[in-house]
């Protein structure tokens, strides 16, 4: 993955359940609370995605995961990510901006 070459100037979340982040190249990003929580890098979350439970069986979920996702916060982890906390109690990835900036740019392609 190539270096990024702009950096953040400015993030906050819309009321409509996104994570907007302006970029100092003057582009906006304006990612879907859901696509943060679906591309989470940590762990947990990439076993899970490679080894999913059989069909057969039904989830169990939590009452946090019933409602609906939002984010509770977005702090900085030095200058080259954000760590993310949402609403059904998973706040463990570390969003490097690389990948910010791909989610932010394939939510623009795909709603132009």
């Amino acid at each position: 993955m190539s270096e990024l070459s702009s950096y953040p100037t400015g993030i906050r979340l819309s009321d409509d359940n996104r994570l907007v982040i302006d970029w100092s190249d003057n582009v906006r990003s304006r990612i879907p609370f859901r696509i943060l929580r679906d591309n989470c890098p940590c762990a947990h979350c990439r076993e899970a995605e490679r080894n999913p439970q059989p069909a057969e069986l039904l989830p169990v979920i939590s009452a946090a995961e019933a409602q609906p996702l939002m984010v509770q916060g977005v702090k900085p982890l030095g200058n080259y990510a954000y760590t993310i906390a949402f609403s059904d109690g998973h706040d463990t990835g570390i969003y490097k901006l690389e990948l910010l900036r791909q989610l932010g740019d394939a939510i623009a392609d795909a709603e132009s």
